[in-house]
């Protein structure tokens, strides 16, 4: 996994600025966007400048960034994709601000809490008059094939993630997006858990059961990873399936809910433990913060995973690899 990055464009003067310089940093944010996360044209009625912030994390296959500008509008279209493909699905949470998106001659209001799926190579276009900050995932679609089969995204599909009773699935990527690139100290994403949650949205539902409910248990477990008490039964329950099929389910992809319990707790106790602010946190706080009951289990099981006691990782340099 790539590292996380800040990338800025930002105008730092307090007077006015004159159009060519607007249009600099609007020709800016194109470039950083082009070479991160999705090719669009961007434009800015407001001649008072403009100003934009994206934290992007690469994985292997997806990319995740956390995304805040003043206002203007982006457009993807035909020339635009003709030139720069990308074969894949972005998705788009918004946190703050609408945003107008356009597709086909329609027009839709897109409010803060609700996620919207496109097909990358199809044109859109999306307006933010009173800025905007939201989560974005971009997602190959040949990623998503052996959890789809043939994926037809013909139009945006947008699903509600405010309240408790929405969609779970766009509720439950909301939150891992937001704990890998938006927490104030991030949990490492398990880019196969956001694959199955992706994969379930772009289908309408329509993905096969075992990738719903995999990505029900997935992101069941990393909701409750603090409870000491987690268990198969709890998680099995969470996801709405039975403890064989959880235990099949499993299986299937290469684990068991024990060791994939286990290995995404001790993601999260590497994280804490390399962050920055947490350096006076003591290492059997982090191990509760975790889920574990027992000091001595949670370093043995950490230095197996990663070849060195929680204090010696505490103190190792950090090093961040930078993309664009």
């Amino acid at each position: 996994m790539a590292g996380q990055v800040v990338d800025q464009v930002v105008d730092a003067g307090t007077a006015r600025p004159r159009a060519f310089e607007v249009r600099q940093q609007v020709d800016a944010w194109e470039r950083h966007n082009d070479a991160t996360l999705l090719g669009l044209r961007c434009g800015v009625r407001d001649r008072t400048g403009f100003s934009a912030r994206e934290v992007n994390l690469q994985l292997e296959d997806v990319h995740l960034a956390h995304v805040r500008a003043t206002p203007h509008r982006v457009v993807r279209d035909g020339a635009l994709i003709a030139s720069r493909p990308v074969d894949a699905v972005v998705v788009y949470a918004a946190l703050r601000g609408e945003a107008v998106l356009e597709h086909a001659g329609e027009r839709r209001v897109v409010r803060p809490g609700q996620v919207v799926v496109c097909d990358a190579d199809r044109p859109f276009a999306r307006g933010f008059d009173h800025g905007v900050e939201e989560l974005a995932v971009r997602v190959p679609v040949a990623a998503l094939a052996a959890r789809t089969g043939r994926l037809s995204l013909v139009a945006p599909v947008v699903v509600d993630a405010r309240r408790p009773g929405d969609d779970p699935v766009a509720r439950a990527l909301l939150r891992a997006v937001g704990r890998a690139v938006d927490a104030p100290v991030p949990v490492p994403a398990d880019e196969q858990a956001l694959l199955d949650l992706v994969a379930v949205l772009a289908s309408g539902g329509r993905a096969a059961s075992p990738v719903a409910h995999r990505a029900a248990a997935r992101a069941w477990i990393d909701d409750h990873l603090a409870d000491p008490t987690l268990s198969a039964g709890a998680v099995a329950a969470g996801a709405g399936v039975s403890e064989r099929t959880l235990s099949r389910l499993f299986a299937e992809s290469g684990t068991s809910v024990p060791r994939y319990v286990l290995a995404r707790r001790l993601a999260r106790a590497h994280a804490l433990l390399r962050h920055p602010d947490l350096v006076g946190v003591r290492v059997a706080d982090v191990a509760a913060r975790c889920g574990f009951t027992s000091v001595p289990h949670f370093s043995q099981a950490f230095r197996k995973r990663y070849g060195a006691t929680p204090a010696q990782v505490r103190h190792e340099p950090e090093v961040v690899t930078h993309q664009g």
